[in-house]
């Protein structure tokens, strides 16, 4: 396959090697982001070959061509380009996040590519963990394939997920930003799930930790509906927590989660409050805007827009933090943590799980100090960077 690009990707790897997958019948776990650097898509890639036989698809959130808003139900489907069967691996409750065991009757292996961007929160990683589960229960082999994390692997930050906190914004006591790849982690999830699987992994060629996703060559597709650049992807570790409010995160805007901000806030005082924080990498700039749907849809909003300014010296979860801290204290009263179920998860709130753990909801209530609960969070992310050596394949 001819490349232009410095990283050849599990996909293309695969493709040069099928070893794993020659004379097995195939589930594809993936959706419209999985491409060679050609644009070439995996379904189609591994459907024209007689050396395996694709039988099935199986999407994630936002489906397997990625039309669905986020927590919105995706129903089974047949799929346009293959015709094949695409189980929904995001239904109406929890249990239909997981493949069921009769879905993967007739399969020899469950191949999952899918591009994560690096944060606990995106659920591609969750899906993933949830069909090794159910595959190693059916003795049925795995094959991982690798793509970049677009924030590189280098730096790690935030608080490791109380296993209490636990849901699918985050199964594992990982720390927000982890600075791992997607077989890294398959490799983590089958040591900490103590699973008995057949598990290939296929790691991506070229790729280094220090890289950020414009020096892999490789192009940008969205992997979601509402991740629309890279840029993105750099400020979610921290702006996804605004989903935890009733702040709007910028949905419904062309830069989400890099614009926020409610009706109620005043863009100027907010922008100078933030920037008297002196946050590294980042600067704040006051910003009116209208989101066509979801929080404030078709209201003006006051808010800021985050410029990145030093991605290297930028800590995307800190800045979050304290993002929301600021606009909760220029109007108490008008603003509210989120109480509504949250993906399938009614009795905690979504802030909570999204921290995964309670304790920064209560400082930002009760004027607690929030820079002493970000050095331990620090500390803990320390701890898991050490630890994390274990299952890292690149250098």
């Amino acid at each position: 396959m001819k490349r232009d690009t410095r990283v050849l990707t599990g996909l293309e790897a695969l493709l040069e090697d099928p070893a794993p997958i020659v004379g097995r019948r195939l589930g594809l776990v993936t959706n419209h982001a999985a491409i060679t650097s050609d644009f070439r898509h995996a379904a189609e890639l591994l459907i024209d070959d007689d050396r395996w036989t694709l039988a099935a698809l199986f999407g994630p959130e936002h489906g397997i061509w990625g039309e669905a808003q986020d927590m919105a139900h995706v129903e089974h489907a047949i799929d346009p380009l293959t015709g094949l069967d695409v189980k929904s691996l995001y239904g109406k409750t929890f249990d239909e996040l997981s493949p069921a065991e009769s879905d993967l009757d007739g399969l020899s292996a469950l191949v999952i590519d899918l591009q994560d961007v690096g944060s606990r929160y995106y659920t591609f990683v969750c899906t993933m963990a949830l069909c090794m589960r159910v595959a190693a229960r059916k003795k049925l082999r795995v094959v991982v394939l690798d793509r970049p994390n677009p924030l590189g692997g280098l730096a790690v930050e935030g608080n490791v997920l109380d296993p209490d906190y636990a849901s699918f914004v985050g199964m594992y006591p990982l720390p927000v930003r982890h600075g791992m790849t997607a077989v890294e982690l398959a490799l983590f999830f089958e040591k900490h799930d103590r699973l008995e699987i057949d598990l290939h992994v296929v790691p991506m060629r070229g790729w280094t930790r220090s890289m950020w996703w414009n020096d892999t060559g490789l192009p940008w597709v969205l992997p979601s509906p509402n991740m629309p650049t890279p840029d993105t992807a750099t400020v979610y570790p921290g702006m996804c927590l605004v989903e935890g409010t009733n702040l709007s995160e910028g949905r419904g805007t062309t830069r989400p989660f890099e614009i926020w901000g409610a009706p109620w806030l005043d863009p100027f005082t907010l922008a100078a409050d933030l920037n008297a924080l002196e946050l590294p990498g980042v600067a704040f700039r006051p910003h009116y805007f209208k989101p066509t749907f979801q929080k404030h849809a078709g209201k003006v909003c006051g808010g800021v827009q985050l410029h990145v300014t030093d991605r290297d010296s930028f800590e995307p979860y800190r800045t979050g933090l304290w993002c929301i801290k600021v606009a909760r204290d220029q109007d108490p009263d008008a603003f509210a943590w989120r109480r509504e179920v949250y993906e399938y998860v009614s009795d905690h709130p979504a802030i909570d799980l999204l921290t995964g753990d309670p304790a920064y909801r209560v400082i930002v209530d009760e004027e607690g100090d929030l820079d002493a609960w970000i050095r331990e969070g620090r500390t803990e992310a320390a701890a898991f960077a050490a630890t994390r050596q274990e299952w890292l394949l690149y250098e």
